[in-house]
């Protein structure tokens, strides 16, 4: 899994882009088919923390989340959290084999 943090219109500093990456790596352990991540650090306006995450998986999987807050790392763990739901809603989506009861099934059963 690559992993790449780009920071706009700031310095970035190795916490920062320690605590991405780390949190990157503990969020998405459990989809293996993740390919890459890229996370984007944004100041705005001296008070707005954007944290912006992109992932891409195999089989065309693309999520994508966006966080602002006041703090930078919250923004961060907030967006990873919006990422995670999305790709496990994708994977549930692919591995509910539900079997539903048809109509014919339904009357077969009921005589």
């Amino acid at each position: 899994m690559n992993i790449t943090v780009t920071c706009r219109h700031m310095e970035t500093t190795n916490a920062l882009r320690d605590h991405a990456t780390s949190r990157a790596e503990e969020s998405l352990s459990e989809f293996p088919r993740v390919e890459d991540v890229h996370v984007i650090l944004d100041v705005q306006r001296k008070i707005n923390h954007v944290a912006e995450i992109v992932v891409k998986a195999k089989n065309h999987v693309h999520a994508e989340a966006t966080e602002i807050t006041s703090d930078m790392y919250a923004s961060i763990d907030a967006a990873m959290d919006k990422v995670h739901r999305q790709l496990r809603k994708q994977r549930d989506k692919i591995q509910d084999h539900k079997h539903t009861v048809g109509l014919g099934e339904a009357e077969a059963g009921l005589a």
